[in-house]
């Protein structure tokens, strides 16, 4: 048998401008090179029980249960859904785009009566909606998208956790794509269950999935918990419900695991523990409203540039995310084709679609390290060079001179001489 030896990997030096990933900062990259811990080690519970303090933090809440789940941000999803939803409970699911049908998705494996509220993609639910679909349906559960990025539309959710209170709903929300670049004010919000992940605008790898729990829906999910043989002790008690069917993402163990207790569920992804501990630090020092500001900052110039090279942007005005663009491809321009150059000519990505917007926009993202001045000048700067070798007619300059532009009035209204411009309301 011939054996194969594969060089080590040495991907270029890429810029990452789609919808995610984003590049990694490299105080996240530095930090997870440092060596390993025993997952029971005083100095590793200590790293833990930092994280969970820090991302209280990053979440805005008090929720004592705020943690990681190892695995990319879809294990939060899953996590949540498979420990809060049992087989044969109804599960209302707010539908806008390509990730509000993956929590149906999941939800059919569950074994979960699914109802949905369907919006257009590129709108968004309005809270009239909400109650609606609640007082038509009685879920036990309401499950939505804050950011999808197939849209690139933000579900406004002031007001859900509160309705969903008001009929005894639990709720959960997916803010994967909004985490650490736009307000998740999950006490404000009154949702109950809220999980993330790193690899947007947290700045870090794919990897870890950071969670918050209410005392609400921790009740519910500790009423489930059924502690695996290999474990369990002799104070062991299980609860009356229906157990969790999967034990990797059993949230009851896996708070368990993160509590005082220390139940030995699984074993620690340290080196992604110390990225999401990392990118958190990074995350509150710059200050929550400060990076919230400066990625509003980056999407707007990323928009004024892209008007102003005639092209027109994707959805509703009211409800776009401040982190990723959706933007028409020009009629008679190959999309596959202008992500290809921008790729291979100047080392930047930038997102296609799916679904009913596949091959019809083109997704730019502005997201942590990367929602900066100088990656959204130098990614204008190569869309017009590839558009214009494509025939797209504007005037040269014109794209990167109107962002530059945005950021001068941006720098201006720091100062407190004149106010920000707003986005056109039409585009």
């Amino acid at each position: 048998m011939t054996q194969t030896f594969y060089g080590q990997i040495n991907p270029p030096a890429r810029l990452l401008m789609g919808p995610g990933p984003a590049n990694v900062h490299p105080r996240v990259l530095r930090a997870m090179a440092a060596d390993m811990l025993g997952q029971f080690d005083p100095e590793m519970t200590g790293y833990m029980n930092q994280t969970m303090d820090l991302y209280r933090q990053v979440f805005m809440t008090k929720n004592h249960w705020t943690f990681l789940v190892n695995g990319t941000a879809r294990a939060g999803i899953e996590a949540s859904l498979v420990s809060l939803v049992e087989p044969g409970m109804k599960l209302l699911i707010v539908r806008a785009g390509r990730f509000g049908l993956l929590l149906s998705e999941i939800a059919q494996r569950i074994g979960a009566e699914i109802v949905t509220l369907d919006i257009p993609w590129g709108e968004v639910a309005t809270l009239g909606q909400i109650e609606d679909a609640i007082i038509t349906h009685r879920p036990h559960v309401l499950a939505c998208i804050h950011g999808d990025t197939s849209t690139t539309m933000a579900q406004p959710l002031d007001g859900v956790g509160a309705l969903c209170r008001r009929y005894d709903v639990l709720s959960y929300a997916d803010t994967t794509a909004t985490l650490g670049g736009m307000e998740v004010a999950t006490d404000r919000w009154g949702i109950d269950v809220v999980s993330g992940g790193l690899q947007k605008c947290m700045g870090g790898p794919p990897g870890s999935a950071p969670i918050t729990i209410s005392d609400r829906a921790a009740e519910h999910i500790f009423a489930r918990r059924h502690v695996e043989a290999g474990i369990r002790d002799s104070d062991t008690r299980d609860g009356a419900r229906v157990r969790i069917p999967s034990n990797y993402f059993d949230l009851a163990m896996v708070m368990d695991y993160w509590s005082e207790r220390r139940l030995n569920h699984h074993t620690e992804a340290t080196s992604m523990l110390y990225a999401a501990r990392e990118a958190a630090r990074i995350v509150l020092e710059e200050g929550l409203q400060a990076r919230f500001a400066r990625h509003a900052t980056a999407s707007r110039a990323m928009g004024a540039g892209l008007r102003a090279m005639g092209l027109t942007l994707f959805g509703d005005y009211r409800c776009r995310m401040t982190n990723v663009t959706g933007v028409y491809i020009p009629k008679g321009i190959d999309g596959e084709r202008v992500r290809s150059r921008m790729r291979d000519d100047f080392e930047i990505e930038i997102g296609s679609a799916f679904g009913p917007l596949q091959g019809r926009i083109w997704r730019i993202g502005t997201m942590g390290y990367n929602a900066e001045k100088s990656k959204v000048l130098l990614t204008l700067s190569a869309l017009e060079t590839v558009l214009r070798h494509e025939s797209h007619a504007f005037a040269a300059g014109s794209g990167v001179d109107a962002a530059l532009e945005h950021y001068n009035g941006a720098m201006v209204t720091e100062k407190g001489s004149q106010p920000e411009r707003l986005p056109q309301k039409a585009v």
